[in-house]
């Protein structure tokens, strides 16, 4: 954009008033400059249609609009920009991006998808705001002067097009739309826009039209199913009055009729029953709930209840069901709660969700017809309920996995409304598995772009240290040379993205010299560039089963910042001087440069550190550090650290080259890989202790908060009444301690099942900024640490590249860049991290069970042609239903759920069910099972015939067989 001087630019004066600290009114004069359109960007004139669009039209359009198909370059002005900005930040980026796109294909001679108009910057084109009229005012003078082209009196266009150019406004506001065309100003609403586009590109077109306003599916009207929202005004004072609660909704995983709402101020959670009583609650969304009174409490469903099953036969276009109501849940046994029932929204949590055709819902004439054809779209998440859209090509998704937004959930329709988004790939297909999974826990996977790819080093895999005395870019100012020293990085097999290394020594005092040395990735990615950019939107690098998504571009990842053997590489290093009890002497903080002598597997190392015949300086290395690490841990565990639990599997692939899967089996665990993280945790808490004293108000750190004793309530009766032992949840160490007792000597197995099982009772860890929270706020529970950070793994977490700036800054005095210095900006941004962190475990926990599913198939199938027959296993029951039995299969770290036909007899009390010993003879004698008993189920991966989707099915074999129950 070119330039221009204040003198020649025209000011305009906004004036307002606003009020001091005092109280006091003060008047505040603005002038806001105006310059002549031939000083911007030039808008090409060779492009004969424009389509002007509206802020209402990229709220609720966006996926229509960003459409490879949508054939016209968009005029947008910078006050949509502006307000799409203030409204919705993900849709404002989205938006971003595709203006900065280009056409491909026949339109490729269109160029840019899209130019931003600086109405509020050009003379002829600022109005001062009024609603509609300033994007009129756009409509009819871009509608002239691209028509008639005069340098001086509009923004500059290139060569003169052959026929006149013409500009429509897109609006779904019918008064701006109703104005426009008295003012000739030539408009649409977008569905009309798009039923007047050719028929090939308006078929693609409809089925990305949202649902807003009114709509097709607004053919029927009848009783509203749901009660209207309070208003705003009345929810906001209920909350600050304590008559409402605030809370996030969460459904239930076994009863589609059932959730709960967490609310600040209360130890526990309220209960939800019914559909009525949800009240068109998404899971995730911040909701306000009534409490209703004692006497109308419940307690929780003792059954499992799938809203597949229990809605297969509802038709999509169609609004005759009942209306649901609380009473149509099961009638509980469990002891009642406080029970409540949602009365407004506070903010939704609407997003894009993965789904696949419900083919259940198609009527027969649905699969030929080249008309629109309302369908359920089930998203592949239980907790989210069936979407009815309208789309043209039901055949087509009858075999994909597609994209759905929720557009609107009116009062009368028993379903949200939404939009078809795109295809994924075919159901089952690892390649539209892969890319839906992704999708689904929103990870962000695109490829790099030029201008983030521009921001790494020039020599490209040419870059190396230099030379101490040929450096002219101070490379090694403040570095120390470690790269004599005897250091090994030690990591799980195939490791690519190196973080960290370590070295032990012996000092001549007699006291041990350990370092942890990390990779100096802050050396690359510098603040406010583009990779840093788009580093803090991704936040972590997703490891799956057989794909990385990584955080920076593989060049610095896999190559320029990882710790790799036998090359000088750059780091950020801690040095400790420990004596032989572990007691910390002294600590150092350090850039360096270091010079691996190895990178060992944790199997490798831990065999290196066993073979007595090695007595080289980097074996003992590894030696003194497995030492240290060893008092290390029995300190934390001392401090009241916890030893917890979660399963972690293997799979085995049918080569190094495959992604196809043939086995599973729990992962090994040695010696090495507590030693490791062990060193870990002291260097993360040494740098916490450093910045906190330094940034006091706004150092990077995190911290796992006690969880309310509430929560271990059910699985300390569970205990107490099913096994005779105690939980004591007073503190960390308490806890600690009780998990050592949690002992069955015939099933070694119990204790990791307890821990597991308690590890779900506690609240998940989180970044955080220390001048948001009270000091006594800033304990790690589950570490026992008064203070926590994550500086270890800067390639594939950018909360620590966030840390190694902020130590940079204070071990060498240099300054500090402003955000970080902002207690605002680190909020911001450790937001967005603590969302793509907790993506990227949910993200990694699916791709893991999507491939244990096809090992379990494979195996199977080898099972079956072998006569051995289907996968059998050993379960723990983790809890009991009348019609069900949740258990979890250690082997394969896999929950499943085992159904029955019929109702059992339940004891709630005792968390089991009796089930008849012969399904032939339903009242014959029946064999109790219970929570912690162990059964042997038969696994099994059997395609939906709706979904065509493969699920794994689990039937109980001992100590009954559960088949036509």
């Amino acid at each position: 954009m070119s330039t221009i001087s204040v003198s020649t630019s025209t000011p305009t004066i906004k004036a307002f008033w606003t009020k001091t600290a005092r109280g006091k009114l003060q008047k505040v004069q603005r002038q806001h400059y105006l310059r002549p359109a031939t000083h911007f960007e030039a808008i090409p004139a060779h492009v004969r249609e424009w389509v002007l669009i509206d802020t209402n039209v990229v709220l609720h359009q966006i996926d229509l609009i960003a459409d490879a198909a949508f054939p016209c370059p968009l005029l947008v002005p910078q006050t949509v920009l502006d307000e799409v900005r203030h409204r919705s930040l993900p849709l404002y980026n989205r938006l971003k991006a595709l203006l900065d796109d280009d056409f491909v294909g026949d339109r490729q001679h269109l160029g840019k998808r899209g130019w931003i108009v600086w109405n509020e910057a050009i003379e002829e084109t600022f109005l001062v705001r009024q609603k509609g009229e300033t994007i009129r005012h756009l409509a009819s003078y871009y509608a002239a002067t691209l028509a008639e082209p005069s340098p001086a009196k509009r923004q500059k266009t290139t060569d003169a097009p052959a026929s006149r150019p013409s500009v429509l406004l897109l609006t779904d506001d019918a008064a701006n739309k109703s104005k426009a065309l008295a003012e000739g100003i030539a408009a649409k609403t977008v569905r009309e826009y798009v039923e007047s586009l050719p028929t090939d590109l308006s078929v693609v077109l409809l089925d990305l039209l949202a649902a807003s306003g009114s709509s097709t599916f607004d053919k029927k009207k009848g009783a509203a199913f749901y009660p209207e929202y309070l208003a705003p005004s009345v929810l906001q004072a209920g909350i600050k009055s304590g008559q409402l609660f605030q809370g996030h909704f969460n459904p239930s995983m076994f009863n589609y009729k059932e959730a709960t709402v967490s609310c600040h101020g209360r130890d526990k959670p309220i209960l939800i029953v019914g559909l009525e009583s949800m009240n068109r609650s998404v899971a995730g969304d911040v909701v306000v709930v009534e409490l209703l009174p004692e006497s109308e409490w419940k307690g929780a469903a003792d059954n499992v209840v799938e809203s597949d099953a229990a809605a297969k036969n509802d038709d999509p276009d169609s609004e005759e069901a009942a209306v649901p109501s609380t009473s149509s849940a099961p009638a509980p046994t469990t002891a009642p709660q406080p029970t409540g029932r949602i009365v407004g929204i506070i903010k939704r949590n609407w997003r894009t969700y993965v789904c696949h055709l419900d083919r259940s819902s198609l009527p027969p004439s649905a699969l030929t017809s080249t008309t629109s054809t309302a369908i359920f779209a089930s998203p592949v998440s239980r907790t989210i309920p069936r979407i009815r859209i309208l789309t043209r090509q039901a055949l087509l998704l009858s075999s994909q996995k597609f994209l759905v937004s929720i557009d609107r959930w009116p009062v009368g329709s028993r379903y949200p409304e939404g939009h078809f988004v795109r295809s994924l790939g075919e159901v089952g297909s690892k390649e539209g598995e892969l890319e839906s999974l992704l999708e689904e826990w929103e990870v962000p996977y695109r490829a790099f772009s030029a201008g983030i790819l521009d921001c790494l080093p020039k020599e490209g895999e040419g870059w190396v240290v230099p030379e101490k005395d040929n450096d002219p870019k101070g490379i090694w100012n403040g570095r120390e040379d470690f790269r004599e020293m005897i250091i090994c990085s030690i990591d799980p097999p195939g490791c690519q993205d190196i973080d960290d290394a370590l070295h032990a020594r012996r000092l001549p005092n007699g006291n041990i010299e350990a370092g942890v040395h990390i990779a100096d990735v802050s050396h690359f990615v510098h603040p406010d560039n583009a990779m840093d950019a788009e580093a803090a939107s991704r936040g972590t690098t997703v490891y799956l089963v057989d794909k990385r998504v990584d955080m920076l571009p593989s060049l610095l990842g896999t190559n320029l910042c990882s710790l790799r053997p036998y090359v000088e590489r750059l780091a950020f290093s801690v040095l400790w001087e420990i004596d032989d009890e572990a007691n910390i002497i002294n600590i150092r903080f350090t850039k360096s440069v270091i010079a691996s002598k190895e990178a060992f597997t944790y199997e490798a190392a831990q065999i290196r550190k066993d073979d007595a015949s090695q007595t080289d300086t980097l074996s003992e290395g590894i030696r003194l550090l497995n030492k240290i690490a060893i008092q290390l841990k029995a300190k934390r565990m001392a401090a009241g650290a916890l030893n917890l639990a979660s399963p972690e599997v293997k799979i085995h692939m049918e080569s190094s080259e495959s992604s196809d899967p043939v086995d599973v089996e729990q992962k090994q665990m040695f010696e090495t890989n507590s030693l490791v993280e062990e060193f870990m945790l002291l260097a993360n808490i040494s740098v916490a202790q450093r910045i906190y004293e330094q940034f006091p108000q706004t150092a990077v750190l995190r911290r796992h908060a006690p969880p309310p004793k509430t929560n271990f309530e059910v699985l300390q009766d569970v205990l107490a009444k099913r096994r005779g032992l105690s939980l004591d949840v007073s503190t960390s160490g308490a806890l600690a301690e009780s998990l050592d007792q949690c002992i069955d000597p015939n099933l070694p197995a119990f204790n990791t099942l307890v821990r597991i099982m308690a590890t779900r009772c506690m609240l998940s860890a989180e970044y955080f900024c220390s001048g948001s929270i009270a000091r006594d706020a800033f304990g790690h529970y589950g570490l026992a640490s008064p203070i926590y950070t994550h500086f270890t793994s800067p390639i594939r977490r950018y909360a620590d590249v966030l840390v190694h700036r902020q130590l940079a800054a204070a071990v060498s005095g240099t300054p500090l860049h402003a955000g970080l210095q902002t207690k605002g900006f680190v909020e911001k941004t450790l937001e967005v991290v603590n969302k793509r962190h907790r993506s990227a475990q949910q993200a990694a926990r699916a791709s893991i069970e999507f491939y244990v599913a096809l090992a379990i198939q494979k195996r199977e199938e080898l099972g079956i042609k072998s006569g051995a027959g289907k996968v059998r296993a050993e379960a723990f029951v983790i809890r009991a239903f009348s019609n069900g039995l949740a258990v979890f299969v250690s082997q394969f770290g896999l929950e499943g759920l085992v159904t029955f036909k019929r109702e059992n007899e339940f004891d709630a009390e005792r968390y089991e069910i009796a089930i008849p010993s012969d399904a032939s003879e339903p009242n014959g004698p029946t064999v109790r099972i219970g929570v912690f008993d162990k059964v042997l189920v038969e696994i099994s991966v059997e395609k939906d015939r709706n979904t065509q989707r493969g699920r794994v099915v689990m039937t109980l074999v001992e100590p009954v067989n559960s088949k036509g129950m």
